[in-house]
């Protein structure tokens, strides 16, 4: 093994963590083919190029697999000896060996023991995959003994590390749940490596005696460690380092369990803060307690309470007198002419239909078994206090909190271009609702996200109005349809400043993954909300409070920079932390459709809003819940615990390789631009100054500082492509090119842009089928302007002068009507009372503004009130809504829009519009 390769040659492309899996991969084939190719060479001089290269690949490898158990150290040192010897042949075939191993992940199912030369594998996969065929499930690895590795921070020597990984080795047994292998690490900054680049990490093991400087340069951990000094780590004792690292641990990875591993006072020890640790293990604890307490972990993660007592219900004798033929598969098994469901679906399906709540099984109205089980679990995952299920999707569970939430009269501060489920939520709760402009992107005719600038004020016009203790909620969108993700933390961190017990509604309908990756996580609600609680509990906090409050009570009050143009601090004796999140679990993780949750951090639940939260989630939950969708949830949430971490991490990675090809390819260029960092978030809302993510030479590297630092970033899985240049509009492409030609699936387009999502199901494959697919696209926009006439050409030219010239600029929200406004200085309206107006058809009327008639009556000075949703799609947020006057800018927008679909809104007839004696007077419902 040549040590000097650790250090001269320090591989700063660990840093690039998020396509370390990626660069794995890529690094061994081509290792392979430089290895086919040498031992085929006669050519001495190319022999040595292949060498040489095949050194650089072998050092770069190493130090990747040090932070995995397969290949082991050992495995290593054997390849190092045989390349070292000259011995390519044996290489070869060996690296072939471990290659195949790694793609199949036959490692996880048997030993793969690269010292025996005879390369036997491939009849061994060919068995493998045999063997899952005949079990009906050639995708699933569900017979198979999930595997897993354990991590253990030690400063060992070689022979102690293959004394403990031998150890536990030994342990294995063939009834055990689960089987898994050792890496272990030396120091602190390897163990976060290990946590960062692998995934299969699911427990650790921290002894004491560690050192706090890795051997190699990570500058992947620089953002981590900021703060941190090695000389100020060494001086801390050896618990204190521990501890430290078990935290941090917790911050990147918090499904992982972790135990320690003292040789000092055990007693004394386990009085500390050792909130992360699941055990405490003193050192001469023999190994197999140690086994049996990480196996009993990993199986609590495991376990799927309600998904498992289906299947156990399936599998009973029930004899069924109630409700639902189709249960059990009778009506199904006993038909002469529905027998190719069963076919379709399988028999288990039925098996496990039912509308029981016994026998095992639980309700979800009322849960107090399995499905209760279940919800804790998901709390559990997603950093909750309090989870709930919802089987009818996420538009369900944005009304039952809002219900919960708001009495009729409460303000509510609402993103006006929020899904709509919202907008229908006010109107059945009865909210006065004060819309909130997100800024424009009117380049790209998509909205980004509110600045706090703008939540801000419109909070100081309520507190200078005497109507602060009226406003309730702050709802908004994270992520938004288009990646447009908040700095949640300060969002809520200086709304509180202004009014400490408001509550917030964060519908995270796309971005339930984010709580499985260490960049992500901190811009999630639950998170941000455990984060702030923990933060104002502290002595740490109040000492800063007290600084910032001196400092702020000798500004000007009445002076609106004091308030919007600085940080605001709440008090600490006043704040209370009421957060709520909605995930569409079923859009970016394993669910059913329709398959949400709701995510609960309120430190007033308990106290003010558990009953009426209950009554709400009874008022919009059937009683007859679709149990397979509960299930899938169950599933989803395991999945995500286990390996959410790996599946993101893919995901991210996917999405980046799609997004670097397209930044670079000369012919995707010229007709498809992919919008970076700083086409989405104007430079006022990045403070970091980060533009693009990616750079040429240095790779994906500046990504963490931006989330770290700015008010808003974008998602990079989600890939926003303007397609002006090809002078086809985006609901178009989608349609004629995307869809019916190639079969691809997108369902977000704006009048120049298409959005691509990747999820954790996507895969390189997918990646290289979009890039064929938007090339082969790319190369008919080139045949058809070569194959033009003149004539032709100018029509092509006008149709991409439209789309990137010609492209109206979004509106602002109007305002409510007076008939509909309770305050004088603020800008809320009753949205529920002009919605139920519109019911009686003699309070409305239809007014075209095709033929000029509804500008003719504006011109004439009437106020022209929408008496109902419109909303057009693409984009699909409204740009009017029940009691908004019409203004000459929203007309111009519905003008220019070329888009075939718009809600509420009849081309024949007109917009719906309240007619000016309805306004004289209207009731308030």
């Amino acid at each position: 093994m040549q040590e000097t390769s650790h250090t001269e040659t320090p591989y700063t492309a660990l840093g690039f963590y998020h396509k370390i899996s990626q660069l794995r991969a890529d690094t061994w084939n081509a290792l392979t083919r430089d290895l086919g190719q040498l031992v085929r060479l006669k050519d001495e001089s190319r022999m040595r190029q292949l060498v040489k290269a095949i050194d650089v690949k072998l050092t770069r490898l190493e130090i990747i697999e040090d932070y995995h158990a397969f290949p082991s150290k050992e495995d290593f040192r054997h390849i190092w000896s045989l390349f070292q010897r000259g011995e390519y042949d044996a290489l070869d075939k060996v690296v072939r060996r471990l290659v195949r191993a790694l793609i199949s992940e036959s490692y996880r199912r048997r030993h793969v023991d690269l010292s025996e030369t005879d390369a036997d594998d491939e009849s061994l996969e060919t068995l493998d995959a045999l063997n899952q065929l005949r079990r009906g499930h050639p995708a699933s690895n569900s017979a198979a003994q999930p595997y897993f590795e354990l991590l253990i921070v030690d400063n060992c020597s070689a022979q102690e590390e293959e004394v403990v990984r031998e150890a536990f080795h030994n342990l294995r047994r063939p009834e055990d749940r689960f089987v898994y292998d050792v890496v272990t690490v030396r120091s602190f900054e390897d163990a976060l490596i290990a946590m960062l680049v692998n995934p299969n990490i699911q427990a650790c093991l921290i002894r004491f005696d560690f050192p706090f400087k890795s051997k190699y340069n990570l500058s992947a951990l620089r953002r981590y460690l900021e703060g941190l000094s090695e000389q100020s780590l060494e001086e801390q004792s050896e618990a204190d380092r521990s501890i430290l690292l078990s935290s941090m641990i917790h911050e990147l990875r918090p499904e992982v369990d972790q135990f320690l591993v003292t040789s000092a006072d055990v007693e004394s020890t386990a009085s500390r803060d050792l909130r992360h640790f699941k055990r405490i293990f003193y050192r001469e604890t023999d190994y197999i307690e140690q086994h049996h307490t990480i196996l009993r972990a990993i199986d609590d993660r495991f376990r799927t309470p309600f998904f498992d007592a289906l299947r156990e219900y399936s599998k009973k004798p029930t004899g069924v007198f109630h409700a639902m033929p189709i249960s059990r598969g009778k009506s199904i098994t006993r038909s002469h002419w529905a027998g190719h469901m069963i076919d379709f679906y399988g028999i288990n399906i039925f098996l496990a239909e039912t509308s029981a709540t016994s026998g095992g099984l639980d309700s979800l109205l009322q849960p107090y078994g399995p499905i209760k089980k279940a919800q804790e679990y998901a709390a559990r995952a997603f950093g909750a206090r309090q989870s709930f299920f919802v089987t009818n999707g996420t538009s369900t569970a944005n009304k039952i909190v809002v219900q919960a939430l708001i009495k009729p009269r409460d303000i509510v501060l609402v993103d006006r271009d929020c899904h709509k489920s919202h907008h229908y939520g006010m109107v059945l709760a009865g909210a006065h609702v004060s819309y909130l402009d997100s800024y424009p992107l009117n380049d790209y005719s998509m909205y980004g996200a509110v600045p706090l600038h703008e939540i801000k004020k419109t909070l100081l016009d309520h507190k200078r109005a005497g109507t602060l203790d009226k406003v309730k909620m702050l709802l908004l969108t994270n992520c938004t349809f288009d990646g447009v993700v908040y700095n949640v933390r300060r969002v809520m961190e200086e709304c509180l400043a202004i009014k400490p017990d408001l509550v917030f509604l964060w519908d995270e309908a796309w971005f339930a993954f984010a709580s499985f990756n260490p960049t992500y996580r901190p811009r999630t609600a639950m998170h941000a909300a455990r984060t702030l609680r923990d933060r104002y509990r502290s002595e740490e906090y109040r000492r800063e409070y007290e600084a910032w409050k001196a400092e702020f009570d000798a500004l000007d009050p009445d002076d609106d920079a004091t308030w919007l143009e600085r940080p605001l601090m709440p008090d600490p004796d006043r704040v209370r932390i009421r957060v709520y999140a909605t995930h569409s679990t079923h859009k970016t993780l394993t669910s059913l459709r329709q398959g949400s949750m709701i995510h609960v951090y309120d430190q007033d639940f308990r106290q003010r809003a558990e009953a009426p939260f209950h009554e709400a989630y009874m008022t919009h939950t059937s009683t007859s819940p679709n149990y397979q969708i509960l299930a899938s949830l169950d599933v989803g949430r395991m999945q995500a615990e286990m390996e959410g971490f790996e599946l993101v991490h893919a995901q991210v990675e996917a999405a980046m390789s799609l997004r670097e090809q397209l930044y670079s390819h000369p012919l995707l260029q010229k007709y498809f631009r992919v919008l970076k960092n700083s086409d989405m978030v104007p430079a006022a809302y990045r403070e970091s100054g980060v533009e693009s993510y990616y750079d040429p030479v240095t790779g994906w590297n500046q990504m963490e500082e931006a989330w770290a630092r700015d008010e808003f970033v974008v998602d990079p899985t989600r890939v926003t492509i303007a397609i002006g240049n090809t002078g086809v509009d985006g609901d178009a492409f989608k349609n004629e090119y995307l869809m019916n030609k190639y079969g691809i699936q997108i369902n977000k387009t704006s009048r120049n842009t298409v959005l691509f999502m990747t999820n954790i199901g996507t895969s390189r494959g997918a990646i290289a089928y979009l890039l064929d697919v938007l090339m082969k696209i790319a190369k008919e926009f080139d045949y058809r302007w070569e194959e033009s006439s003149r004539p032709e050409r100018k029509i092509i030219e006008r149709r991409v002068h439209s789309l990137t010239r010609e492209l109206p600029p979004l509106p602002d929200f109007s305002r409510f009507h007076d008939a509909f406004r309770r305050g004088a200085e603020t800008a809320e309206g009753d949205i529920r009372s002009a919605y139920f107006l519109s019911y009686d058809e003699e309070n409305t009327e239809y007014l075209s503004f095709d033929n000029g008639e509804l500008q003719a009556q504006m011109r004439e000075g009437r106020d022209v009130v929408a008496a109902s949703f419109v909303i057009p799609y693409p984009p699909g947020f409204p740009v009017l809504v029940p009691g908004q006057v019409v203004s000459e800018a929203i007309l111009h927008f519905l003008q220019a829009l070329d888009v075939k679909e718009i809600h509420g809104y009849r081309p024949e007839l007109g917009l719906l519009v309240f007619t000016e004696g309805a306004l004289a007077d209207p009731p308030v419902y």
